[in-house]
């Protein structure tokens, strides 16, 4: 089930404050995630729980997080 766009729009990357974009599930892996474009950090989401902790998130390469960020921009 896709993170609520309210919750979304209250979330921030804990590390860089900014805000995340969502990765439907089948876009970077089988699941579902949050993403990070500034910090390029990758946050999982487990059963619906948006896991928001630095230590947990998957930093990504430049060019992975590049191009996540062009698919989840357009909705993949």
């Amino acid at each position: 089930m896709p993170v609520s766009p309210e919750l979304l729009d209250l979330l921030v990357c804990p590390e860089s404050r900014q805000k995340l974009v969502y990765v439907p599930p089948g876009v970077d892996g089988p699941d579902e995630a949050l993403f990070c474009p500034t910090s390029r950090l990758k946050y999982r989401i487990d059963d619906g729980i948006p896991v928001m902790l630095v230590e947990e998130a998957e930093r990504l390469d430049e060019a992975r997080a590049a191009r996540l960020g062009e698919l989840a921009g357009r909705g993949a």
